[in-house]
């Protein structure tokens, strides 16, 4: 049986040391490293040893009464969340593991709800129970105040009464069968299996890491109380969560086996084509063994395919992965002029590909190069990777937030492209859409005016890249972008003729309605003593943000509510000082909403539209062999499909 167990937690709580004595356990590795001894087994890189942090999730292989076993450390820390959720996604089981002394921390609380956005089975472990101060009973409260009160613990006798007990109450069947015939061991184990899998219970553990307590326990327990299902015979499906280049630049394209089988020489479907598998590769650590075949369960890694990005599914379905974790803010990268800029934007495009949320944005008029990044220690990693991997010095600028555009009414968009022998005309109308939903499209144009091929080609262009909007050059997003006419020419349109005026149409467009600017909103959870309440009110009301009604637990004040990012990024670092280190703040990207100060904004950016080099709203047309342009404005007067 194959089974994915992935290990999560807050920085700190212990994950590394745990997955150290797990593969010690059972005989995968020799000897057990350690973080602060920078000689852990799946922190491999230089730059996790020496931060003494996860910053890639790393796999290792190790069998266990039977069954082979994938083990996925992840990274703690929020800024590496992304490389965090991918890696969730490929989880049969997942173990949360929480610091009995600490608690349930604020990356605690992210980490649940993206386990709950992938519905996977958790089972809780609270790590440094030898510690002073450490308690398992404070620990399962706070899982129950915070994340759910289906918690249950196992130690000693798995099936004891308070266990029985609970498998009851959450299991109707159970309860009549328990209070009209009693307990049922068989039935009982079966049905706990089967709840866990399917996300109804959740077991806890206890145990010391560091000091090797509990940890042989916790191994027993869990093969026992963990199943899959997975099936070699039908078609292959695969889903892609990690890429990664070797010293030579290949590619090594990480997959886990959903369904069926593969093996090397195979061809396999990925988007519209297919490609051809070169090589298999079972890594454990950073070492890898090559072999012919990979089944449904398993984790590998192949050499031979490109055209894929992590969140791809290849094989028989060819639909992708739509993450949470995305970043809000940006940064410049700087480097010595003396530097070739195109090796500089080639290596950070090897760094993108491995890291998708990077979004590296390449300005060719002022070869200058932007990215996307979840906050500063991840500038600070990036800048140790670019040393250490290329040997390239580069800094970083401010961390700036992400700004987006939308629009407020419907409109219409008019482009056209015809200098001499070519033409293209493209009719489009925008609408609102609901916020957070994207650019879709739609066509209702009629194939006596453009083609199948030429209403795709233009809906290629529609997402080929993101637009620029209006008010400060952010990106466009929240448009519902409907195709409603267009015009070709037999002889003289050629390819580039559509992108020409289709973005010439959705500029025009924006240009003619209302437009919106939208900043990054946090969902916020604060928890302080009652006497620091007012405090914290204030400062919400302050940061533009709001809250729902405070509620009490003891002498703590709990408050929940929403906020701008750009507000609400550096108040954690505020807290802590203010409250001395007993406050706590658990933020989560909520998606994009209309700006708090919108003005401003626009005033600090001083975009210009009219001096955006990508983007005009122009058309071009032609007359008696000369061709002459027509402003944004004036365009509709001159459109060829609205004077049949």
């Amino acid at each position: 049986m194959n089974r994915t167990i992935g290990l999560l937690a807050h920085v700190d709580a212990g994950k590394t040391t745990l997955a150290e004595q797990i593969l010690y356990h059972t005989n995968s590795i020799r000897k057990r490293g350690r973080v602060d001894h920078k000689d852990s087994f799946l922190d491999n890189s230089l730059v996790e040893k020496e931060r003494g942090i996860t910053v890639f999730s790393e796999q290792a292989i190790f069998e266990f009464k039977g069954s082979t076993y994938f083990l996925v450390d992840t990274p703690g820390h929020i800024d590496f969340s992304p490389e965090m959720e991918r890696a969730i996604e490929i989880m049969d089981y997942a173990v949360l593991i929480i610091s009995g002394v600490d608690g349930v921390q604020s990356q605690t609380e992210n980490i649940w709800r993206l386990l709950r956005k992938y519905n996977v089975p958790t089972i809780f472990f609270i790590n440094k129970m030898d510690r002073l101060n450490a308690s398992k009973e404070k620990v399962i409260k706070e899982i129950v105040e915070n994340l759910t009160s289906k918690v249950f613990l196992i130690e000693g006798n798995e099936m004891n009464e308070n266990t029985i007990e609970f498998i009851a109450e959450n299991n109707d069947d159970l309860c009549e069968i328990y209070l009209s015939s009693g307990y049922e061991e068989n039935l009982w184990f079966n049905s706990m299996k089967e709840m866990i899998k399917k996300n109804i219970i959740f077991p806890c553990f206890t145990g010391s890491a560091l000091e090797d307590i509990g940890i042989e326990y916790f191994l027993q327990k869990m093969n026992l109380i963990t199943y899959t299902e997975y099936n070699e015979t039908e078609e292959f499906l695969g889903l892609v969560y990690k890429i990664r280049y070797d010293d030579n630049k290949n590619k090594i394209v990480y997959i886990k086996a959903l369904k069926g089988s593969v093996k090397v020489k195979d061809e396999v479907r990925v988007e519209n084509s297919s490609e051809k598998i070169e090589d298999i590769r079972f890594y454990n650590g950073n070492k890898y063994k090559t072999e012919h075949k990979a089944a449904a369960g398993e984790l590998f890694a192949v050499v031979g395919i490109k055209n894929v990005r992590s969140g791809d599914f290849v094989g028989s379905f060819s639909d992708k992965i739509k993450y949470n974790m995305i970043p809000t803010l940006k940064s410049k990268v700087v480097f010595d002029e003396g530097i070739n800029a195109n090796q500089v934007l080639e290596y950070f495009k090897i760094i993108e590909e491995e890291e998708p949320s990077l979004n590296i944005l390449w300005n060719e008029k002022l070869r200058s190069l932007e990215i996307h990044v979840m906050g500063k220690i991840e500038l600070e990693i990036l800048k140790a990777i670019m040393k250490d991997r290329f040997n390239l010095e580069v800094d970083f600028g401010p961390c700036e937030v992400l700004y987006k555009e939308t629009i407020a009414k419907k409109t219409n968009g008019y482009g056209h492209f015809e200098p001499l022998r070519h033409y293209a005309e493209v009719y489009l109308k925008l609408e609102p859409a609901p916020l957070n939903s994207g650019i879709t499209f739609i066509s209702e144009c009629k194939t006596e005016s453009l083609t199948l091929g030429e209403q795709n080609l233009i809906k290629t262009h529609i997402f080929e890249r993101e637009h620029h909007g209006i008010l400060t050059g952010s990106v466009v997003t929240d448009i519902k972008v409907v195709l409603i006419d267009g015009r070709h020419h037999v002889k003289h349109t050629s390819g580039g003729d559509f992108r020409e005026a289709t973005l010439r149409a959705l500029r025009q467009g924006l240009e003619s309605t209302e437009n919106v600017l939208l900043e990054p909103f946090y969902s916020f959870k604060i928890e302080v003593n009652s006497d620091s309440m007012g405090r914290v009110m204030a400062d919400i009301n302050k940061m533009s943000g709001e809250f729902n009604p405070p509620y009490i637990r003891e002498n703590k004040c709990v408050i929940e509510g929403r906020g701008p990012v750009v507000e609400f990024m550096d108040y954690p670092a505020s807290l802590s000082s203010f409250t001395k280190g007993r406050g706590r703040i658990s933020l989560n990207f909520d998606g994009y909403d209309v700006c708090h100060n919108r003005e401003e904004v626009i005033h600090n950016i001083n975009y210009n539209k009219n001096k955006d080099i990508e983007y005009t709203s122009t058309s071009i047309f032609c007359s008696k062999g000369q061709a002459y342009k027509v402003e944004g404005s004036r365009v509709v007067e001159f459109m060829h499909c609205l004077h049949k």
